[in-house]
């Protein structure tokens, strides 16, 4: 396990992302904020949710233990678009920044309900990636149920087909 296979899948994480921004744009305002059910009820609470969640590990891993969620999260997809594109470049130069025994290193942080916990840096970083992947999912069943068209293939391999990459390098 090293930093170049993390940063791959973040690579995959926003190239997957794309994909569910490209499909969402399509939709309508009110399809957008429809509430469907699941998880979160909607497209735009799904995404918001997803979105959120990485900005609240960013700032965890900064040693901030926030609350709650961002205050004013987009109420749109073209805002959402913007935020995490914005978002996305803080978590690169993250990235960037870390060392590889940085991987190892322990972070100590307060869930939203203030309980104290505790893990190594890897596993935060693999589980941004697998909880975007999770909701991406749901948010394919949202679209569906809307009529309209799922996101272009969103798994890894057909990341790794498509782009070239490889987890290693």
């Amino acid at each position: 396990m090293d930093l170049s296979y993390f940063r791959g899948l973040f690579d995959f994480h926003y190239w997957a992302r794309d994909r569910v921004l490209a499909a969402v744009a399509g939709l309508s305002a009110e399809q957008y904020a429809q509430p469907l059910g699941g998880s979160f009820g909607s497209v735009r609470d799904t995404l918001n949710h997803t979105y959120g969640a990485e900005v609240l590990w960013l700032r965890r891993w900064h040693g901030e233990s926030p609350v709650g969620f961002p205050q004013a999260l987009p109420p749109t997809a073209d805002a959402l678009a913007e935020a995490w594109r914005a978002q996305e470049q803080q978590m690169r130069a993250y990235l960037e920044a870390l060392a590889e025994d940085d991987l190892h290193r322990v972070i100590g942080y307060r869930n939203l309900a203030g309980v104290p916990g505790e893990s190594r840096l890897w596993e935060m970083l693999a589980h941004v990636v697998n909880h975007a992947t999770y909701h991406r999912g749901q948010v394919t069943t949202l679209l569906r149920l809307l009529g309209a068209a799922p996101p272009v293939g969103t798994d890894l391999i057909a990341y790794y087909r498509s782009s070239g990459a490889s987890p290693t390098s």
